[in-house]
């Protein structure tokens, strides 16, 4: 009982300050915007303001791909732990970054520097293959997976193609190696409307696998042995598990370039508060996830003002001593 009520208690806080940050990332930026123009944007939009102009498409559209890429990347975070057995995990090890990385540089040659609407899928079919690949190499004749090996796979085809990828930048031209710098970043700057259905529709999708696979998921969880002995088809709860890793980790890293931390230490955190329940703490994971990149996002707005830090660096500078330190105490909970 105790634990239901500190769970719809942080729940609830979480949403409070999901809107705080909605209206922050809308009012904050290289100019500061008064809450009462934000407000007419969203609900009585004047095209003849310049600050309304600035919020409905460029910080709205961006502010809401962070929320959506957020809640992707811990979704995945959530899946990835939950299949390796290691708390330390995220979308990463499976190699979504590498993949992402390479697919974007020979998007971007392939196109001349071309928008995000073209290269996200160069990006998406890099973090997908990759994926599908580190599931080939992690696969046993016995149950068909090993976490173990599916680590290790992951870790090495994430080498080759950080190798591959410098390879390719050296031979590019300025342009492109400028917009793969800026996807690099892990910046919600300059994502526009056009992203927004590439996320959206990850998201949705990988929502729907991830919360079919919550009874498996669960059993799968306490080993693989007791997993089969209760009954799961591993192989299809592995496989449908990866598939939904690389469309969330997949789309959320091609649009926002590679986001440190959200992935890790969101499902750590939720699992803290939800208890290993798949069914809860997939949504807890997501929105505390959600929470976090748009809270880097708009840190990162502040702290050079009128300058921005990318998210993806403010996550990485601010989520990683916090996790060292809930560490050192000995909070890691474990899967």
């Amino acid at each position: 009982m105790a634990r239901t009520r500190r769970l719809v208690l942080v729940v609830a806080l979480l949403m409070a300050a999901l809107v705080v940050l909605l209206v922050a990332g809308l009012a904050i930026g290289s100019r500061l915007i008064p809450t009462g123009t934000v407000m007419d944007a969203l609900t009585n939009f004047d095209p003849g303001s310049d600050d309304q102009l600035v919020i409905r498409f460029s910080r709205l559209p961006r502010t809401l791909i962070g929320v959506l890429a957020g809640a992707a990347l811990g979704l995945a975070g959530v899946l990835t732990q939950s299949l390796t057995r290691n708390a330390l995990a995220e979308p990463g090890t499976l190699g979504v970054n590498a993949g992402a990385a390479v697919g974007v540089i020979i998007g971007l040659i392939a196109t001349g520097g071309a928008s995000i609407m073209v290269y996200v899928w160069f990006a998406f079919a890099g973090a997908a293959l990759t994926s599908v690949l580190v599931h080939r190499l992690g696969r046993t004749g016995r149950s068909g997976v090993d976490p173990a090996r599916l680590v290790l796979a992951g870790a090495a085809l994430s080498i080759v193609l950080s190798a591959l990828t410098r390879a390719l930048i050296l031979s590019a031209d300025a342009t492109v190696y400028e917009s793969f710098r800026s996807w690099a970043t892990g910046s919600l700057q300059g994502r526009g409307w056009e992203s927004l259905p590439v996320v959206g529709t990850c998201l949705v999708v990988g929502l729907l696998i991830s919360l079919a696979l919550a009874g498996p998921l669960d059993s799968v969880s306490l080993g693989t042995d007791m997993a089969t002995s209760l009954g799961v088809n591993i192989r299809l709860t592995w496989t449908l598990a990866n598939a939904a890793i690389v469309v969330l980790a997949g789309g959320a890293t091609a649009a926002c370039g590679p986001i440190a931390f959200i992935g890790l230490a969101s499902p750590h955190i939720a699992r803290a508060v939800s208890g290993p329940n798949h069914r809860l703490l997939l949504p807890v994971s997501a929105l505390l996830a959600a929470v976090l990149l748009l809270l880097a996002d708009v840190i990162g707005r502040i702290v050079v003002f009128p300058g921005e830090i990318g998210a993806g660096v403010m996550t990485a500078l601010i989520g990683s001593p916090f996790f060292i330190h809930l560490v050192r105490r000995g909070r890691v909970v474990g899967i």
